[in-house]
């Protein structure tokens, strides 16, 4: 048995409908799950079921064998960490963190040397006298965490926690979570609609769209091999061709036409093209920073008008134009000339096809 269950949840409604419908959720002890999908699609609405602060219409809400679907938030020994830091700001780092052991009437003695070994967890000891005021973005969302987590909650909830501070603090914070998550072992569900954030913390990720699970996998199952077009285009596969179906070989490999240029795909790569026939029209997904970028043209390369191209260092940011079609790229420097026609490729194994 999982170790949290939503059964045939209907939840959080806009306009009279459900956003959640029929929702089924399952997260093992001890993973680090992100819900990873663009701002609506049922993110928030689900973490608000777990936590009790929204009660399903319908279902069930399973906490380690134990159902909580009609337990208040309070009763069900979960931590929170919001977006919005919500600390008291007339409180120290100390009595922040101390305040949930003191409202269920832990002793003294004990909240100090709980509250201590905490606070030197995520790195803040010294900082105790301090006010919020005086503390940096990253710190006051250090001190957020220690006081979810000093309660030693059953499972710890994180939504949006990371999206105030700026991209440095967000690479430390991730890192600082990822941490954290691995010395306890305990139970996290993150909400993010960032897709690094969720590559790089998770141990599985959920990819939600309109209330319902698109796909759920590893980070490299997500990342490398998305199961549908919209988790392709969520994840980074943003430029798209039309292209022709030709036929699959014996060896699984499917072959198509883009401008009477004939491209392999690899078998590996595809969604589901048992059902194509030949001369059907097709659309091909790939990333940007798969795209090769050359002066010089191979029989699989494509011919392209070039836009502009930015440089960044290592790489550049090129943006081409092939039959009226955007083409974005991020590839090593290239000695190109504004307009000139170029020409483009992509690995053969980083096409995904949709029908």
């Amino acid at each position: 048995m999982a170790y949290i269950e939503l059964k045939q949840i209907n939840a959080g409604y806009v306009k009279g409908s459900p956003i959640l419908k029929d929702f089924k959720l399952e997260v093992e002890r001890g993973e680090l799950v992100s819900l990873l999908g663009p701002s609506g699609c049922g993110k928030t609405t689900t973490l608000r079921t777990i936590s009790g602060f929204i009660s399903p219409e319908k279902g069930q809400v399973i906490i380690d064998g134990k159902d909580v679907t009609n337990l208040p938030p309070n009763k069900r020994n979960i931590g929170l960490v919001f977006q919005t830091y919500a600390l008291f700001p007339h409180l120290s780092v100390y009595e922040n963190v101390a305040y949930g052991l003191k409202r269920r009437k832990v002793a003294k003695e004990i909240i100090k040397e709980k509250v201590n070994n905490i606070l030197e967890l995520v790195s803040l000891t010294g900082f105790e006298e301090r006010l919020p005021a005086n503390l940096s973005g990253g710190q006051r969302q250090r001190v957020a965490l220690a006081r979810s987590l000093v309660i030693e909650p059953d499972l710890l909830l994180l939504d949006e926690p990371l999206s105030n501070l700026d991209a440095k603090l967000r690479d430390e914070m991730r890192a600082e979570l990822s941490r954290v998550q691995h010395q306890l072992g305990i139970t996290m569900i993150y909400v993010t609609h960032d897709q690094i954030e969720a590559l790089s913390l998770s141990s599985k990720i959920i990819v939600l769209n309109e209330g319902n699970i698109e796909q759920m996998g590893t980070p490299k199952e997500i990342y490398e091999k998305p199961a549908t077009r919209f988790v392709a285009k969520f994840v980074g596969f943003d430029n798209e061709l039309k292209a022709k179906f030709i036929k699959v070989n014996d060896a699984n490999e499917v072959f198509v036409e883009v401008s009477n240029t004939t491209i392999m795909i690899d078998r590996e790569q595809h969604f589901d093209v048992k059902s194509l026939k030949k001369g059907q029209s097709v659309s091909l997904f790939f990333r940007p920073d798969d795209t090769i970028i050359s002066n010089m043209k191979n029989e699989t390369s494509l011919a392209a008008k070039l836009n502009y191209a930015n440089y960044q260092g290592n790489n550049s940011s090129f943006a081409l134009t092939f039959e009226e079609t955007e083409i974005r790229a991020i590839a090593p420097n290239v000695e190109l000339q504004n307009s000139r026609e170029i020409y483009f490729s992509i690995p053969s194994d980083k096409i995904i096809i949709e029908k």
